[in-house]
């Protein structure tokens, strides 16, 4: 059985350079109801403004993902990473003991939209580091790409032990998973809309459970899918 998380659910937070749509408890932004699903933390849907950003700011004890949807983002770190992000790009941090780092949209006139994640990790006091890779939407194209895992060369390598896979679904197409026991699943819908069983499910909505998956996209849709201990 599926838990159903909607859109306009979603805590709302910003500024004039910024609007935010909170999944979870984030900041200002407090829901009991809604504070975690497993190890995941944070998934805050974030529009910044050209010519904006977060200035440099810590992180302790998190691993960080960022998914961009539009845009580009400028990184820098005290690490010593410096790099812009773009759609297709996904950014990975593990704060570890401690990191500093500043997010600037350089654009003149474009804003940027994109997902961070935030997952908690399964120890504290991880050493700091940074990677990022691009991910082409053929390759995600009516399958499960997979982006971020423990223990695979081909995606991004976290501490945790979760998964997370990106599809881009044409309108009409169809896509199972099958978690093994004792997992978990997430699935946010990016953008389109997409039936689950009796479900509907359009942009921001999500559903989370234990049972098999199957999702028909009734528009053209992206979609995240967490598999979580």
């Amino acid at each position: 059985m599926w838990q159903l998380h909607r859109a306009e659910e979603r805590g709302r937070t910003g500024a004039k350079w910024l609007k935010s749509a909170h999944s979870f408890s984030f900041g200002e932004y407090y829901n009991p109801e809604a504070v975690r699903c497993g190890p995941l933390r944070v998934i805050n849907e974030d529009v910044v403004a050209p010519q904006s950003g977060f200035p440099m700011h810590p992180h302790k004890d998190m691993e960080i993902i960022t998914y961009i949807l539009s845009g580009a983002l400028e990184h820098r770190d005290s690490m010593g990473n410096g790099s812009v992000i773009r759609a297709g790009d996904v950014q990975y941090m593990c704060a570890g003991t401690g990191v500093r780092h500043s997010e600037w949209n350089p654009s003149v006139d474009t804003p940027v939209h994109l997902l961070q994640i935030w997952v908690l990790p399964p120890q504290n006091a991880l050493p700091p580091s940074y990677d990022q890779r691009h991910f082409a939407d053929v390759a995600k194209l009516n399958r499960w790409c997979l982006l971020v895992a423990p223990d695979r060369e081909d995606a991004l390598v976290v501490h945790q032990n979760f998964r997370l896979y990106a599809s881009v679904l044409d309108q009409g197409a169809e896509l199972g998973y099958q978690p093994t026991s004792a997992r978990r699943l997430y699935l946010h819908v990016v953008h389109g809309v997409v039936q689950v069983g009796d479900l509907l499910l359009g942009a921001g909505d999500a559903i989370s459970g234990s049972a098999g998956l199957s999702v028909t996209a009734t528009q053209a849709a992206e979609l995240l899918l967490f598999d979580l201990p």
